[in-house]
């Protein structure tokens, strides 16, 4: 069975080992990504102006007087002097066409002061520029940045949550590899189990031998560190699978398994990909309705942001600390659902309340980030980014040593096949004379020496 499962572990780890070193290296990026950001574009995401902060419905409105191609998608409640309001924003459609205005950004950036537009990027940009640096690595961790094409844009998506959900069998039957053969007695016939013996068999998997050769180090360095981090690996490579798989396999699973309480995303279809629907009440309504949900829910943090994106009929009302909106991929991000078509509350979502399995399902991007143990953990990983991308090369390496053995074997039992048939000799495997030969005990031909 081990040789199988050997078989199965070298090809599936093969297989998914590029896309794990891009994810991994990208995710030690951006785990800092907030702060790259703002310090590679300073210039547009800090703001000048000083004074009392305009209302973020005006600055809105300013967005789309400065360009009335497009129309703004998401508004930033939460304001602070000296950076920047950013907004989204969508193409509206050309009158004469019929079609949507083709327009070279979708973010627009705003003092909050005097309403003055400090500076515009495409965060889908294919890009390495300054401007689209880190909004293009977060795409490529999370979808390779593929394009929509056949009507969806989660083929990215789908690809990444297939390679996350190897990644995580592989796992396990790479942590099942590394435990050592039961011990069997002198007679050969009964195992025992010594647990002392066992350990001693299974230690020096945990360890690095320095000093071994750069072949045997980079055995272990594949071996040992994936032991020694291997319940971390499991909780990334399972959040991984659960946030790119989420509405296709992850939440309905979880449905059936255990009791959840299914808000607008689970429960309401997206519309074609493409489409917008229009809605029947404005930012400003849906904001007031959904701060008043909140003052009758207890919520401790003020209204964020408001989202509407046109794929599903409602708006999403976030709820965070302003001043360290980075703690909002914790979880301290709450959320009330307004409808957009008649201003209902039609769900919410706050942290640590629901069903065991809800509170599961809020924990996956807060794991997967590492942000719900704040700084240590998004240092921790940051660092496991970069030793998951090392566990993917070595383990590249160890199969491109051990092919190239077995090339080279095959290779030279090929050359002395061929000086045999050369020099007139019968290939002693294929002699009559070697088969009718009694085979030897092992360590015979050893002894006789």
């Amino acid at each position: 069975m081990r040789a199988f499962w050997t078989v199965v572990h070298r090809w599936a780890g093969l297989s998914v080992a590029l896309f794990l070193i891009v994810a991994g290296l990208t995710g030690a990026v951006t785990s800092w990504d907030h702060e790259l950001d703002e310090w590679l574009n300073a210039d547009i995401m800090e703001a000048p102006g000083r004074g009392p902060l305009r209302d973020p419905l005006s600055l809105a409105a300013a967005v789309e007087a400065a360009d009335p191609r497009v129309q703004v998608s998401y508004i930033s409640l939460g304001l602070e002097e000296g950076h920047a309001a950013s907004f989204l924003v969508r193409p509206r459609n050309d009158p004469a066409t019929g079609k949507p205005f083709a327009i070279d950004y979708n973010t627009a950036f705003v003092d909050p002061v005097t309403a003055e537009i400090t500076g515009r990027r495409d965060s889908k940009a294919v890009s390495l520029s300054r401007r689209s640096l880190m909004p293009f690595l977060r795409d490529v961790h999370f979808s390779l940045h593929i394009p929509a094409f056949w009507g969806t844009d989660r083929w990215g998506y789908w690809l990444m949550g297939g390679v996350a959900l190897v990644w995580l069998l592989d796992s396990f039957v790479g942590f099942y590899l590394t435990t050592p053969r039961r011990l069997r007695q002198a007679s050969g016939e009964t195992r025992h189990r010594d647990p002392r013996s066992w350990w001693q068999r299974w230690k020096p998997a945990w360890l690095l031998r320095w000093r071994a050769g750069g072949y045997k180090l980079n055995f272990d360095l594949h071996r040992a560190v994936g032991l020694w981090i291997w319940g971390l690996i499991i909780v990334v490579a399972f959040t991984s699978f659960s946030l790119n798989l989420y509405r296709e396999i992850f939440y309905p699973v979880m449905s059936l398994v255990s009791k959840t309480t299914p808000g607008p995303y689970e429960t309401q279809k997206p519309a074609p990909f493409g489409t917008f629907i229009e809605p029947r009440i404005g930012f400003a309504q849906a904001a007031q309705i959904a701060r008043e949900e909140a003052v009758r829910r207890g919520f401790e943090h003020p209204a964020g942001g408001i989202y509407y994106g046109g794929n599903y009929a409602f708006y999403n009302v976030s709820f965070f600390d302003p001043s360290h909106e980075m703690g909002a991929f914790g979880m301290g991000l709450s959320n009330i659902y307004v409808d957009a078509m008649d201003g209902s509350v039609i769900g919410r979502y706050r942290p640590w309340e629901g069903t065991a399995a809800d509170v599961f399902v809020q924990l996956q991007l807060p794991l997967h980030s590492g942000r719900i143990l704040g700084m240590p953990g998004r240092i921790m990983m940051s660092a496991m980014g970069v030793l998951v991308a090392m566990l993917s090369v070595t383990g590249i390496v160890i199969w491109a040593r051990k092919r190239r053995s077995r090339l080279l074997q095959a290779r030279q039992a090929r050359q002395a096949r061929q000086r045999q048939q050369a020099e007139g000799r019968p290939n002693d495997a294929a002699s009559p004379d070697a088969a009718a030969m009694p085979r030897l005990p092992r360590g015979a031909l050893r002894a006789r020496r």
